[in-house]
Protein backbone atom coordinates (compact mmCIF):
# COMPACT_ATOMS: atom_id res chain seq x y z
CA UNK A 1 0.00 0.00 0.00
CA UNK A 2 1.35 3.66 -1.17
CA UNK A 3 2.54 5.91 1.86
CA UNK A 4 0.53 8.65 -0.25
CA UNK A 5 -1.99 10.59 1.65
CA UNK A 6 -3.60 10.72 -1.79
CA UNK A 7 -7.24 12.40 -0.74
CA UNK A 8 -6.20 15.56 0.15
CA UNK A 9 -4.73 16.20 -3.31
CA UNK A 10 -8.04 14.39 -4.50
CA UNK A 11 -10.32 16.73 -3.27
CA UNK A 12 -8.09 19.81 -4.63
CA UNK A 13 -8.18 19.06 -7.57
CA UNK A 14 -11.73 17.33 -7.87
CA UNK A 15 -13.74 20.90 -7.30
CA UNK A 16 -15.20 22.28 -10.92
CA UNK A 17 -13.56 25.33 -10.62
CA UNK A 18 -9.95 24.59 -9.47
CA UNK A 19 -10.11 21.48 -12.58
CA UNK A 20 -10.76 24.53 -14.73
CA UNK A 21 -7.98 26.32 -13.68
CA UNK A 22 -5.71 23.65 -13.35
CA UNK A 23 -6.37 22.71 -17.00
CA UNK A 24 -5.99 25.97 -17.97
CA UNK A 25 -2.37 26.17 -16.68
CA UNK A 26 -1.67 23.45 -18.44
CA UNK A 27 -1.58 25.46 -21.17
CA UNK A 28 2.47 26.10 -19.86
CA UNK A 29 1.02 30.15 -19.63
CA UNK A 30 1.15 32.01 -16.41
CA UNK A 31 -2.35 33.55 -16.09
CA UNK A 32 -3.66 36.15 -13.63
CA UNK A 33 -6.37 35.57 -11.17
CA UNK A 34 -9.03 37.50 -13.59
CA UNK A 35 -8.31 35.39 -16.53
CA UNK A 36 -8.39 32.08 -14.53
CA UNK A 37 -11.76 33.93 -12.30
CA UNK A 38 -13.11 34.27 -15.80
CA UNK A 39 -12.19 30.98 -17.44
CA UNK A 40 -14.04 29.25 -14.59
CA UNK A 41 -16.67 31.76 -14.29
CA UNK A 42 -16.29 32.63 -10.92
CA UNK A 43 -16.13 36.24 -9.00
CA UNK A 44 -12.06 37.93 -8.45
CA UNK A 45 -13.18 36.59 -4.63
CA UNK A 46 -13.65 33.11 -5.11
CA UNK A 47 -10.74 32.72 -7.50
CA UNK A 48 -8.30 34.04 -5.17
CA UNK A 49 -9.68 31.91 -2.62
CA UNK A 50 -9.50 28.57 -4.64
CA UNK A 51 -5.62 29.84 -5.72
CA UNK A 52 -4.95 30.58 -2.45
CA UNK A 53 -6.01 26.48 -1.45
CA UNK A 54 -3.62 25.63 -4.71
CA UNK A 55 -0.92 27.74 -3.56
CA UNK A 56 -0.72 26.30 -0.41
CA UNK A 57 -1.18 22.81 -1.73
CA UNK A 58 2.08 23.03 -3.35
CA UNK A 59 0.01 22.51 -7.03
CA UNK A 60 0.54 26.36 -8.42
CA UNK A 61 3.84 28.92 -8.00
CA UNK A 62 3.25 32.48 -8.30
CA UNK A 63 5.43 35.18 -10.43
CA UNK A 64 4.85 39.01 -9.49
CA UNK A 65 4.98 41.60 -11.98
CA UNK A 66 4.30 44.93 -10.02
CA UNK A 67 1.32 45.06 -8.77
CA UNK A 68 0.20 41.99 -10.81
CA UNK A 69 0.89 38.24 -10.09
CA UNK A 70 0.64 35.75 -12.37
CA UNK A 71 -0.50 31.86 -11.40
CA UNK A 72 1.26 28.72 -13.24
CA UNK A 73 1.54 24.85 -12.42
CA UNK A 74 4.29 23.80 -9.58
CA UNK A 75 5.80 22.13 -12.54
CA UNK A 76 5.71 19.00 -14.89
CA UNK A 77 5.05 17.00 -12.01
CA UNK A 78 1.87 18.38 -11.60
CA UNK A 79 1.39 18.74 -15.34
CA UNK A 80 1.91 14.68 -15.25
CA UNK A 81 -0.84 14.10 -12.43
CA UNK A 82 -3.03 15.72 -14.32
CA UNK A 83 -2.37 14.68 -17.84
CA UNK A 84 -2.59 10.63 -16.33
CA UNK A 85 -6.08 11.95 -14.49
CA UNK A 86 -7.33 12.88 -17.76
CA UNK A 87 -6.61 8.83 -18.85
CA UNK A 88 -9.36 8.07 -16.29
CA UNK A 89 -11.86 11.15 -16.62
CA UNK A 90 -15.19 11.05 -18.83
CA UNK A 91 -14.63 13.01 -21.46
CA UNK A 92 -16.99 16.27 -21.60
CA UNK A 93 -20.14 16.20 -23.03
CA UNK A 94 -19.89 17.88 -26.81
CA UNK A 95 -23.20 19.38 -28.01
CA UNK A 96 -22.00 21.37 -30.65
CA UNK A 97 -19.80 21.15 -34.21
CA UNK A 98 -17.78 23.78 -32.64
CA UNK A 99 -16.96 21.79 -29.81
CA UNK A 100 -16.26 18.77 -31.48
CA UNK A 101 -13.85 20.42 -33.86
CA UNK A 102 -12.14 21.40 -30.43
CA UNK A 103 -11.84 18.36 -29.04
CA UNK A 104 -10.17 16.86 -32.20
CA UNK A 105 -7.84 19.98 -32.57
CA UNK A 106 -6.88 19.60 -29.27
CA UNK A 107 -6.19 15.88 -29.91
CA UNK A 108 -4.54 16.19 -32.50
CA UNK A 109 -1.83 18.65 -31.29
CA UNK A 110 -2.03 20.49 -28.08
CA UNK A 111 0.99 21.39 -25.23
CA UNK A 112 1.06 19.03 -22.13
CA UNK A 113 2.09 22.26 -19.52
CA UNK A 114 5.62 23.06 -21.76
CA UNK A 115 5.82 20.08 -24.30
CA UNK A 116 4.06 18.73 -27.18
CA UNK A 117 1.30 16.46 -27.32
CA UNK A 118 -1.50 14.38 -29.01
CA UNK A 119 -0.92 13.09 -32.39
CA UNK A 120 2.01 15.31 -33.15
CA UNK A 121 3.90 14.69 -29.80
CA UNK A 122 3.47 11.05 -30.41
CA UNK A 123 4.70 10.69 -33.69
CA UNK A 124 7.83 13.08 -32.91
CA UNK A 125 8.62 10.27 -29.89
CA UNK A 126 8.02 7.21 -32.57
CA UNK A 127 10.40 8.80 -34.59
CA UNK A 128 12.92 9.69 -32.41
CA UNK A 129 12.88 6.05 -31.19
CA UNK A 130 12.26 4.46 -34.55
CA UNK A 131 15.85 6.52 -35.47
CA UNK A 132 17.53 5.56 -32.12
CA UNK A 133 17.99 9.00 -31.47
CA UNK A 134 16.73 8.10 -27.88
CA UNK A 135 17.68 5.33 -25.34
CA UNK A 136 15.82 3.74 -22.31
CA UNK A 137 18.12 4.68 -19.45
CA UNK A 138 16.99 4.91 -15.39
CA UNK A 139 13.54 6.96 -14.89
CA UNK A 140 13.32 8.04 -18.43
CA UNK A 141 15.04 8.09 -21.63
CA UNK A 142 18.66 9.72 -22.55
CA UNK A 143 19.69 10.90 -25.98
CA UNK A 144 21.93 9.16 -28.22
CA UNK A 145 25.19 10.17 -29.59
CA UNK A 146 22.96 10.77 -33.23
CA UNK A 147 20.25 12.57 -31.22
CA UNK A 148 22.47 14.37 -29.07
CA UNK A 149 23.32 15.60 -32.71
CA UNK A 150 20.47 16.09 -34.12
CA UNK A 151 18.93 18.24 -31.14
CA UNK A 152 21.60 20.31 -31.29
CA UNK A 153 20.94 20.87 -35.05
CA UNK A 154 17.77 22.33 -33.79
CA UNK A 155 19.75 24.99 -32.64
CA UNK A 156 19.57 23.66 -28.57
CA UNK A 157 22.35 23.51 -26.51
CA UNK A 158 21.60 19.74 -24.94
CA UNK A 159 24.74 19.87 -22.23
CA UNK A 160 22.51 23.09 -20.65
CA UNK A 161 19.61 21.22 -20.97
CA UNK A 162 20.78 18.59 -18.70
CA UNK A 163 22.14 20.55 -15.96
CA UNK A 164 18.57 22.22 -15.01
CA UNK A 165 16.71 21.20 -12.40
CA UNK A 166 13.98 19.10 -13.75
CA UNK A 167 14.31 15.61 -15.61
CA UNK A 168 15.83 15.82 -19.02
CA UNK A 169 13.77 13.24 -21.04
CA UNK A 170 11.15 11.23 -19.95
CA UNK A 171 7.84 9.33 -21.46
CA UNK A 172 4.16 11.36 -20.72
CA UNK A 173 1.46 9.17 -20.93
CA UNK A 174 -0.73 11.23 -23.23
CA UNK A 175 -4.40 11.19 -22.79
CA UNK A 176 -5.80 11.32 -25.86
CA UNK A 177 -3.19 8.88 -27.60
CA UNK A 178 -3.37 6.37 -24.76
CA UNK A 179 0.72 6.06 -25.53
CA UNK A 180 3.65 8.17 -24.61
CA UNK A 181 4.93 11.78 -25.88
CA UNK A 182 8.21 13.11 -24.90
CA UNK A 183 8.04 15.62 -21.69
CA UNK A 184 11.54 17.26 -19.81
CA UNK A 185 13.83 19.60 -20.47
CA UNK A 186 14.96 18.55 -23.87
CA UNK A 187 11.06 18.16 -25.00
CA UNK A 188 10.17 21.68 -23.99
CA UNK A 189 12.96 23.33 -25.63
CA UNK A 190 12.59 21.36 -28.80
CA UNK A 191 8.75 22.63 -28.37
CA UNK A 192 9.46 26.38 -27.61
CA UNK A 193 11.98 25.94 -31.11
CA UNK A 194 8.92 24.42 -32.93
CA UNK A 195 6.84 26.96 -31.79
CA UNK A 196 9.65 29.88 -32.94
CA UNK A 197 9.94 28.67 -36.06
CA UNK A 198 6.44 28.51 -36.70
CA UNK A 199 6.27 24.93 -37.28
CA UNK A 200 3.28 25.50 -34.69
CA UNK A 201 0.76 28.47 -33.99
CA UNK A 202 -1.84 28.54 -31.31
CA UNK A 203 -5.38 27.88 -32.27
CA UNK A 204 -6.18 30.69 -29.45
CA UNK A 205 -4.09 32.72 -27.07
CA UNK A 206 -3.58 31.26 -24.23
CA UNK A 207 -5.15 28.06 -25.37
CA UNK A 208 -3.26 24.79 -25.17
CA UNK A 209 -4.12 23.41 -29.11
CA UNK A 210 -1.91 23.68 -31.88
CA UNK A 211 -2.50 23.98 -35.49
CA UNK A 212 0.28 22.97 -37.45
CA UNK A 213 1.78 24.86 -40.25
CA UNK A 214 2.75 24.13 -43.92
CA UNK A 215 6.17 25.10 -42.68
CA UNK A 216 5.79 22.62 -40.04
CA UNK A 217 4.97 20.02 -41.74
CA UNK A 218 7.51 20.53 -44.29
CA UNK A 219 10.13 20.92 -40.79
CA UNK A 220 8.82 17.60 -38.74
CA UNK A 221 9.57 15.67 -41.89
CA UNK A 222 12.65 17.38 -43.29
CA UNK A 223 14.02 16.90 -39.63
CA UNK A 224 12.29 13.77 -37.65
CA UNK A 225 10.61 11.90 -40.20
CA UNK A 226 7.36 12.75 -39.15
CA UNK A 227 3.73 12.42 -41.25
CA UNK A 228 1.66 15.22 -40.28
CA UNK A 229 -1.09 16.42 -42.37
CA UNK A 230 -2.89 20.01 -42.35
CA UNK A 231 -6.46 17.95 -41.99
CA UNK A 232 -7.02 18.47 -37.87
Amino acid sequence: MSNADLAPVARLIGDPTRAVMLDALLAGRPLAAGELARLAGVTAQTASAHLGLLLDAGLIGVEKQGRHRYFRLAGEDVAGALEALALISPARPVRSLRQSQSARALGYARTCYDHLAGVAGVAVLDAMLDQEWLRTGEGGYDLTVTGAAAVEGLGLDVAALRERRRSFARPCLDWTERRPHLAGSVAAAMTATMIERGWFVRRRAGDRGLRVTESGIAGLAEVFGCRLTLAA
